[in-house]
């Protein structure tokens, strides 16, 4: 299969997270995010579409665009609504969707095998789309938004994430659309090295 591996994620006071996490930045205009984060100063859409804090009009690309989102991101983490994980770990991550559940797994992916093609690739993506992700991500630092991955089904894996998802999560919330959002740390040595050997 790829290489995973855990990492120490920033992530929402489990206590604010429902008033954090948004819906990812593509699926709406900027005028839509406005509407959406108003009211709400903890919104990530304040760092994931940040042109909705500036002047209507304002070009999404342009470099005011990503230092606003920078300096927005900064102040989550300043104010400790984003916290990092005080060791490398993985997460399992739970949405249900009416009778529709499904868990998957918060790890780094090699991007190396990603060009070797050992992932393999799912869509073709847009130049501009892709310059945009990495000026966002190298504005602040960090990478904002899952990239979703599958794998062949293996026991060992789903004996463990059911192991782990039959305990209270950590961060449980129903979204404005509906949706269940829970997440449980996967932080035991054990656990973690189980899931880098099934990968491997």
């Amino acid at each position: 299969m790829a290489t995973v591996t855990p990492f120490a994620a920033l992530r929402p006071d489990p206590r604010l997270a429902e008033r954090v996490c948004e819906l990812p930045y593509d699926v709406m205009s900027s005028a839509e995010a406005k509407e959406m984060a108003a009211g709400n100063p903890l919104s990530f859409l304040r760092v994931s579409k940040p042109e909705i804090e500036l002047p209507d009009g304002t070009d999404p690309y342009s470099d005011e665009v990503y230092a606003k989102g920078r300096e927005n991101f900064r102040k989550l983490i300043d104010d400790g609504v984003l916290r990092q994980d005080p060791q490398p770990m993985f997460h399992f991550y739970r949405q249900v969707m009416g009778k529709h559940s499904q868990i998957g797994l918060v790890a780094l992916a090699s991007s190396e095998e990603y060009l070797q093609n050992i992932v393999k690739k799912h869509e073709l993506t847009r130049p501009d789309k892709e310059d945009d992700r990495v000026r966002h991500i190298e504005s602040l630092e960090a990478q904002t938004g899952p990239v979703f991955l599958t794998y062949k089904a293996v026991k060992a894996i789903d004996a463990l994430a059911f192991r782990i998802t039959a305990e209270e999560p950590e961060i449980d919330f129903v979204a404005p659309d509906g949706v269940r959002h829970s997440s449980w740390p996967v932080s035991d040595p054990a656990d973690i090295q189980l899931l880098v050997d099934e990968f491997a």
